[in-house]
């Protein structure tokens, strides 16, 4: 039997992490993810919550990223319309264990991930990258790009 040197072994644990970290989310964590977002969704649509900083505050989860051991899940939210949602993001963090709670009642996991909540940027960003590409001195240079 024959031994290779100078080898680097991938097979331990540090070289299946190393391995994951360049990957990205597996299958597993976009398809948890998703349902973790849509049952969010339909918890912050159909609950009257008893915090006064969230009575009548309709709050959009665009987005969750779940870990790779599905244990902590950050949820992207957004208030439509508003930039606001800063202000929200405490009353969140003190209703993320009904929410928890609600998650685990509705998820076939063996234990429902902790919700961790961040506002959702890319909506502003986007508009701001739009309202960057619509100014003359931007236009000009595009269309010299396009006569060349």
């Amino acid at each position: 039997m024959s031994r290779s040197r100078g080898k680097t072994d991938v097979t331990g644990p540090a070289g299946r992490l190393a391995g994951l970290a360049s990957h990205g989310p597996t299958q597993r964590q976009l398809r948890v993810a998703e349902e973790v977002r849509r049952v969010l969704a339909d918890l912050f649509a159909r609950t009257e919550f008893r915090d006064p900083e969230l009575s009548g505050v309709d709050v959009t989860v665009t987005e969750v990223r779940i870990s790779p051991d599905l244990r902590h899940a950050t949820a992207f939210v957004c208030r439509l319309g508003r930039s606001d949602i800063d202000a929200v993001l405490p009353a969140l963090k003190r209703v993320a264990p009904f929410l928890r709670n609600g998650l685990s009642k509705t998820l076939r996991l063996r234990t429902a991930p902790e919700i961790h909540f961040q506002p959702d940027t890319a909506l502003e960003h986007a508009m701001e990258i739009d309202t960057l590409m619509r100014k003359p001195e931007v236009q000009r240079d595009l269309n010299d790009d396009e006569d060349v």
